[in-house]
């Protein structure tokens, strides 16, 4: 988080005092360039996790239920959150499409608007924040999987260590498996509901 915080700010000083128009001219390519780059991250780190998918094998296909329902629940959740607030129904429901991934979602939606992009970056870090601190309490009050469903993509990297301590071993494999379908769905996702909804740059 502190590396993130550091960006943001030397990002915002140095877009505020050394203006570049050859920078700003190619933003597109530089952000598709940082896209390609989290995903080839994303599939190095699925790779290196090769004894994974045996394990996975004895849940059968009831271990799909956890990040389908996750989905459902975060774009209906997007869905709620734009009757409350000034966004239209498709900006509510491609910012939860996010499902925690703040980095890539922020990318692909700042290219519809600057603020669309910064508060799907905020929505989606608060959502790791807040499962960093709900993780313990929901998987000792509520259950193990709903444990892993609030964690989002992120239940394959930094939540993973928190519910590994707070829950048994094969919810961890679970919690690695879910991480890897929400993480790989969320481009198809958010790019699917910008075009679902007609969000136009501005």
């Amino acid at each position: 988080m502190l590396g993130i915080t550091i960006a943001i700010i030397i990002g915002a000083l140095s877009g505020f005092f050394f203006r570049s128009d050859i920078l700003i001219a190619n933003s597109d390519r530089v952000v598709s360039l940082g896209l390609c780059l989290l995903l080839f991250f994303v599939g190095m780190d699925i790779g290196d996790s090769g004894d994974i998918f045996p394990k996975l094998k004895k849940f059968g296909k009831k271990i799909w239920f956890l990040p389908i329902s996750t989905i459902i629940g975060s774009l209906i959740g997007g869905y709620i959150g734009s009757i409350f607030t000034t966004l239209t129904t498709g900006q509510g429901i491609a910012v939860s499409a996010g499902l925690g991934w703040y980095s890539l979602s922020a990318i692909e939606l700042s290219k519809i608007s600057a603020e669309l992009g910064s508060l799907a970056f905020l929505t989606n870090v608060l959502r790791e924040l807040l499962a960093i601190f709900s993780v313990p309490f929901i998987a000792k009050y509520i259950g193990s999987l709903e444990s892993v469903s609030v964690a989002g993509a992120t239940a394959m990297d930094t939540l993973l260590p928190i519910i590994n301590r707070n829950n048994s071993a094969d919810i961890s494999i679970v919690a690695f498996f879910s991480g890897i379908v929400l993480t790989t769905a969320v481009p198809f996702l958010v790019t699917l509901c910008i075009s679902i909804f007609n969000l136009s740059a501005v």
